[in-house]
């Protein structure tokens, strides 16, 4: 009589094990599913930023460098730093942040009616640059922690060397 309590025992522990083993494995699959999503989503959302930013810095550093009001495309930048919200980290959101202010620094230069100045131009490049590569910095690090920071920016605003030749000469006071 004892082998078939045996056998059922064994049966029960088997089966819910099984059903133990499925509930888990869905949990943790789904769990994987959704930081995989979110990972991707942060990418798409990082790098729609990046680009809007890249397009109206260009179009800003233009209208400075002819001396015209700006033609930027605010739209789809705000929408870029709204979407954004949404999914980054809150370092990410701060770099992203630190980098439109910047940007609307820039944007005030330029509608500024007063002469244009070289130096005023360096420094908001320079915080354009700088800005930029701390964003891409922390967005890598949101996206995985074991990527290291890199030492150069690559697009985005050019190095003064390449904007220095165009930039408003210097007043005979500077």
């Amino acid at each position: 009589m004892a082998a078939p309590w045996d056998a059922l025992a064994s049966t029960s522990v088997g089966a819910v094990a099984t059903i133990l083993g499925i509930v888990v494995g869905g949990f943790v699959g789904r769990r994987s599913q959704n930081q995989q999503w979110l990972r991707d989503t942060q990418t798409a959302a990082y790098g729609a930023f990046l680009r809007e930013f890249t397009a109206v810095e260009i179009e800003l550093r233009e209208a400075y460098l002819d001396d015209r009001p700006n033609n930027a495309n605010w739209p789809p930048f705000n929408a870029a730093l709204t979407s954004l919200s949404l999914v980054a980290t809150r370092d990410v959101a701060n770099a992203a942040g630190d980098l439109a202010d910047a940007i609307g620094r820039f944007a005030l230069l330029v509608a500024d009616r007063d002469p244009k100045n070289r130096d005023d131009l360096q420094r908001i490049m320079a915080e354009l640059a700088s800005g930029q590569l701390a964003f891409v910095n922390t967005a890598r690090r949101s996206l995985d922690g074991t990527q290291q920071s890199i030492d150069r920016q690559l697009g985005g605003p050019p190095p003064w060397r390449e904007i220095e030749p165009y930039a408003p000469a210097p007043r005979s006071g500077d």
